[in-house]
């Protein structure tokens, strides 16, 4: 099942526990523009500014999300993906 990430907003929840396995690091895109703008690698963000930021702007998260019975994947990995099939 496909999600429009900017229409379809993953709920706060997910995002939490995103952030909880894999860092926020992980989960927010350095490399999107959006980041970029708001000059983020210059701050330190806590896990409640950064879900807020996300839900504001997409944009920010890593994609594509890829959300499984068992796991979760966030950003592009083929490795990750082949062990899927």
């Amino acid at each position: 099942m496909k999600h429009n990430l900017a229409t379809d907003r993953p709920p706060r929840e997910l995002l939490s526990r995103l952030i909880d396995e894999f860092g926020l690091d992980a989960v927010l895109s350095s490399r999107s523009p959006a980041y970029k703008e708001r000059n983020l690698g210059a701050r330190k963000l806590t896990k409640n500014e950064a879900i807020d930021l996300i839900l504001e702007d997409p944009n920010l998260m890593r994609r594509p999300l890829v959300l499984t019975k068992n796991r979760a994947l966030l950003g592009y990995d083929a490795q990750e993906y082949d062990k899927l099939r």
